[in-house]
């Protein structure tokens, strides 16, 4: 496990507190790994969320779509 020293603004610390004391967590190295998982499952690997899984089926079945040989050519603006 690694240890680490945090600054933290007046504003940051009291958010902090907020989602400590909202989760009864035992201390704020408890509450920073919960707002960092929150993170990692909101933001880094959306696509693989189950959400984005089913729209993107839905837009397969109901979407238009055109193949392409060759984007670059496709994409070349005249």
């Amino acid at each position: 496990m690694v240890k680490s020293i945090i600054n933290l603004t007046e504003q940051e610390n009291r958010t902090v507190n907020v989602v400590k004391a909202k989760f009864g967590l035992k201390d704020k190295s408890q509450t920073i790994n919960l707002i960092i998982k929150h993170y990692a499952e909101c933001q880094l690997e959306p696509q693989l969320r189950p959400e984005f899984i089913k729209e993107i089926q839905q837009t397969q079945q109901h979407g238009k779509f055109v193949k392409v040989k060759d984007f670059s050519e496709e994409s070349k603006t005249e």
